[in-house]
């Protein structure tokens, strides 16, 4: 039963590398969706649904059930599939809990990409950018100078174009109507992590909201933002460990 870990955007599975020095588990699989440091074919529509699609073809190939944890977008994948097929998993760990609450508002760069035309512009720009700079923005959000060189590396044109699908596919109210499905999760033991400097996904408020609904335990992060599992992997990993521990006496 390995502990399979999804990314997000815009990153690669590179942003693991600390945390899992920290796990008391060795069984540990990382998969990067197609497009996000993992090639992606002309005609994947990188949209959630076709993540969703992907994450649940990914997992039904590794023997399991799994221990299925997801950071930024990987967080969103896990939820829909904990929503839809709780029996392809033990348990499920997110960080963007709060994104399926009704009242969650896109940030704002979403909201740039979410727009034609702005959304193209901002991608395009992002993926001329020299690395360095890329390099050195990663840093400033937390990542070691390592992540950071390969995170950077992987904003290609592929990642720009799966970032505008995936994200105008989850304009709102996709998110909420998603969220309607959250007690589905509760089949399966759940933990919501929640970085309280993470201005991205709705706040401790709303992410509380969604475990509730979800039935699914609370691990705060105080002080911690998006790159948690890169800030402070010790704490990150504490916080797994101790998850993990009590998902396999249950």
């Amino acid at each position: 039963m390995p502990a399979v870990f999804v990314h997000g955007n815009p990153e690669s599975a590179a942003i693991w590398d600390p945390l899992f020095t920290h796990l008391e588990r060795t069984d540990v699989v990382a998969l990067s969706p197609p497009g996000f440091g993992a090639p992606a074919a002309d005609a994947f529509e990188a949209t959630s649904d076709a993540y969703l699609d992907w994450l649940i073809e990914a997992v039904s190939g590794i023997e399991g059930p799994v221990d299925l944890v997801g950071h930024d977008w990987g967080g969103g994948h896990v939820m829909r599939l904990a929503m839809t097929h709780p029996e392809m998993i033990r348990s499920w760990v997110t960080d963007i809990a709060g994104c399926m609450d009704p009242d969650y508002v896109w940030h704002d760069m979403a909201q740039v990409w979410q727009t034609p035309g702005a959304g193209e512009q901002a991608v395009q720009a992002m993926v001329a950018a020299p690395v360095e700079q890329r390099v050195a923005q990663f840093q400033s959000l937390g990542m070691s100078a390592d992540v950071a060189q390969q995170v950077a590396r992987a904003n290609d044109a592929t990642m720009a174009r799966c970032i505008i699908a995936l994200y105008r596919s989850a304009a709102q109210p996709a998110m909420a109507n998603w969220g309607k499905n959250l007690a589905r999760a509760a089949a399966r033991p759940g933990l919501v992590i929640i970085p309280t400097a993470d201005h991205y996904t709705g706040g401790e408020v709303l992410a509380r909201r969604s475990a509730g609904r979800a039935g699914a335990e609370v691990a705060v992060l105080d002080g911690l933002g998006h790159w948690w599992m890169c800030e402070d992997p010790v704490r990150g990993a504490s916080v797994l460990n101790a998850f993990f521990a009590r998902v396999r006496t249950t």
